[in-house]
């Protein structure tokens, strides 16, 4: 096939549960030897890489002969300097899909899974098989893409971050949060285990099982769970958040705990912790922002959307 030289594809890849235990361990034998001392299976770390790598190579020996393509891995994403013209191609988990996309600005992302029999892909609506039919209807403008609303925390000190499932906000480790919560004309200064903001593409996650631990409370007491529901749509024009286990006391309190953040109303939260406070989305703990005390965050819809192929 002759290669599309105007185009240009980026495929984003992850190391394998195998590869980030060579890396810690320095030799397969002793990775294996950590792996089966503990009674685990080290087959399947083997058959879980091989699956996973056959999957890259055989979407990237086709990508390399129908455009320009250039191999990132996870770890660089943050600090890739993506063109706004970029097609961008993800294999992996539906994680590296929702982190990889709050690094985009207009890029269309098509997410593919590599092991379908391990992992739902949610995110990953096609296989390696299909990407040689799916790409060349992209350029040709027949395939449709989902867009997606992204959640932003903004600082007072300029600084911002992305979330397409969730942001967390709350201090590092299993300690409380000390924080004023604002929003709509009310605030509350509380202490809790940090605050959920939920996206649609994040409602079946940790929003889900929030509710879910709600609604068995309420049953155990016989209390009518109500009709809240559990998922909204990836493109809703709204935010849900959640203050996780409010403790009330005198000088905190737990009525502000769950809420709708819109266009018309965003939720602004005041840090009061020394140290080790924190803004990190989507479950990655290393990309964070610090939140300790002064520190003022607004969380709002983001001012750009995900897109993705489907």
């Amino acid at each position: 096939m002759e290669r599309t030289t105007e185009h240009k594809i980026v495929l984003i890849t992850q190391k394998t549960r195998l590869e980030n235990l060579v890396q810690r361990y320095n030799t397969m034998e002793q990775s294996q030897f950590y792996v089966e001392h503990h009674g685990g299976d080290f087959s399947d770390y083997r058959l879980e890489h091989e699956t996973y790598h056959q999957s890259v190579r055989q979407v990237a020996e086709f990508l390399q002969t129908y455009a320009k393509l250039q191999i990132v891995d996870r770890e660089f994403v943050p600090r890739y300097l993506f063109g706004p013209k970029d097609l961008v191609v993800v294999v992996g988990r539906d994680g590296l899909v929702a982190n990889t996309l709050k690094y985009l600005d207009s890029q269309k992302l098509i997410g593919v899974n590599p092991d379908p029999k391990r992992w739902d892909g949610v995110l990953l609506p096609f296989s390696a098989d299909d990407i040689p039919k799916i790409v060349p209807e992209f350029y040709k403008g027949i395939r449709p893409n989902k867009s997606v609303t992204l959640a932003e925390a903004s600082l007072n000190d300029g600084q911002r971050l992305y979330g397409v499932n969730d942001l967390f906000i709350g201090q590092k480790g299993h300690a409380s949060a000390r924080y004023e919560l604002k929003i709509a004309g009310k605030s509350e200064v509380q202490s809790s285990s940090g605050i959920i903001v939920s996206t649609g593409l994040g409602s079946t996650g940790w929003f889900k099982s929030i509710l879910a631990g709600a609604r068995g409370i309420d049953r155990f007491y016989g209390v009518d769970a109500g009709s809240v529901d559990t998922q909204f749509a990836w493109d809703s024009n709204f935010l849900m958040f959640n203050v996780r286990e409010p403790y009330p006391s005198t000088s905190t309190g737990a009525d502000l705990v769950f809420g709708k953040i819109d266009q018309t109303k965003k939720l602004h939260v005041v840090s009061l912790m020394p140290e080790n406070g924190v803004i990190f989305s989507d479950g990655v703990e290393q990309d964070f922002l610090q939140f300790n005390s002064g520190t003022v965050a607004e969380i709002g819809i983001a001012d750009k959307t995900g897109n993705l192929v489907v």
